[in-house]
């Protein structure tokens, strides 16, 4: 999980802070002293700690927070801000040619993910009504452009390519041509990558700059290579120059100092995280966003973009008004059910709640597969009990426990859940009608 040991030690220290009601200027170092162990400790580069605990300490002992209100809560504030500032500030949009076709070249090492973010990245821009093409310039790396095209056909997006034979400058350029001849108003180029930065491949990629005119060069590298990304980000910085950044695998980072030191180091913003295999795992970077995940404040608003794109706003106002009639069966349940999994592991959805203890994910036993076990349960039974469980006798319950390879406890387990959910989903409706508050009921929040 992202972030996940720097995670667990900042909190400690803010529970420190938050537990003292006056700081002194001892406590204050105290705590930044561990911030940067911490920090280190997630390989965050060196230089960047230095200053991210030098403005923090400078600014909690300098002012009026020690001798205030809440001073450990005024701390926490000022390593919450500079943790956003470190990371850039605001969210960085990609932006567009004013005249079409809006050319984008993805650059960056072998092993990154440089070629399945290609097609996500395009599967994202169609979403939002436009027409991308790939072009696949890597004519080096074995079975490369196979790649790309297998990639373009999982989420639907053409593909050009010119084979292996031709100059990578110049099946760029054509790529464009067709681009315009079809329609495409985005192009999104595929280029080489090595093991490691060459002048050679440094050379190719300049070439391909000045024959393409980009509107911008996006740098893709790998967050579980720790400092050796920043590294790799810093090099084609300076002799390619870069517009963003794309950070992948950082679901599988514990500690994340990549995504935290590459803005600060390049002065390029981070566009993108991938966080996972799935077309929407490859999420805008929103700096405040990840700071509040990082100190265990919760993350809504991705929670709520994740329900948005998962849950479907005519199902929701339909099962907005069986539960206002107290229709809601278990058929409606499953559905409800299939829509939550899209929107990924429970593990990680729990980190971005509010007020949640994301400390103590790494140490939860959540079971994924008793969804799969409800599922079966359900999928049992016939639709008409599906449809009205209050039919549900015991030689029904036996069948559905042997149809589901469960047994009779757990369906009536379920069953029992069903109807304690049914009957807060009664008080939840009985409420708002009494506030008058609310015009999309429960579902309102993730509209």
């Amino acid at each position: 999980m992202a972030f996940e040991n720097l995670g667990e030690k900042l909190q400690n220290v803010i529970k420190q802070l938050k537990s003292k009601g006056k700081l002194s200027e001892k406590d204050v170092k105290e705590a930044m002293r561990d911030v940067r162990l911490a920090l280190l400790e997630a390989d965050v580069n060196f230089k960047i700690v230095k200053s991210f605990v030098n403005n923090v300490t400078e600014k909690a002992v300098g002012g009026e927070i020690l001798e205030g209100l809440h001073p450990g809560h005024q701390v926490v504030k000022l390593v919450h801000e500079e943790l956003i500032t470190m990371m850039g500030g605001a969210q960085s949009h990609l932006t567009f040619s004013s005249k079409p076709p809006t050319v984008y070249m993805m650059v960056g090492l072998q092993g990154a993910g440089k070629t399945t973010s290609c097609g996500k990245i395009a599967g994202l821009l169609r979403k939002q009504g436009k027409q991308p093409l790939l072009v696949a310039c890597d004519i080096y790396r074995p079975a490369a452009i196979k790649q790309l095209q297998v990639v373009g056909k999982t989420y639907d997006i053409p593909v050009f390519t010119l084979g292996d034979q031709q100059d990578p400058a110049h099946i760029a350029a054509e790529g464009i041509k067709h681009a315009s001849s079809n329609g495409n108003d985005i192009v999104i180029i595929d280029t080489a990558g090595r093991l490691h930065v060459d002048e050679e491949l440094m050379e190719e990629l300049r070439r391909m700059k000045q024959a393409v005119r980009p509107q911008e060069i996006l740098l893709v590298v790998d967050a579980m290579t720790g400092q050796d990304a920043v590294n790799v980000a810093e090099t084609f910085s300076g002799q390619l120059g870069l517009d963003g950044i794309i950070v992948t695998k950082l679901d599988s980072d514990t500690r994340g100092g990549a995504a935290l030191s590459v803005r600060a180091v390049t002065g390029k913003p981070v566009k993108y995280v991938g966080m996972g295999e799935k077309l929407e795992d490859l999420e805008p970077f929103y700096p405040d966003r990840m700071a509040s995940r990082i100190l265990g404040m919760g993350d809504i608003l991705t929670l709520a973009d994740k329900a948005q794109q998962a849950f479907d706003e005519k199902q929701a106002i339909e099962m907005e008004q069986k539960i206002r009639e107290n229709t809601f069966n278990l058929e409606d349940f499953l559905d409800q059910m299939q829509q939550v999994k899209k929107m990924g592991s429970l593990k990680d959805l729990i980190t971005l709640i509010p007020g949640f203890d994301a400390s103590k994910v790494g140490g939860m036993e959540i079971d994924e597969k008793a969804l799969a076990h409800i599922e079966a349960i359900v999928y049992s039974m016939t639709p008409k009990e599906r449809r009205n469980p209050n039919i549900l006798n015991g030689s029904r319950k036996k069948r559905i426990a042997r149809g589901s390879g469960r047994n009779i406890q757990e369906v009536n387990r379920l069953l029992k859940q069903f109807d304690e959910m049914r009957k807060m989903m009664k008080q939840f409706t009985a409420m708002e009608k009494r506030s008058k508050k609310g015009k999309k009921g429960m579902f309102s929040f993730f509209q």
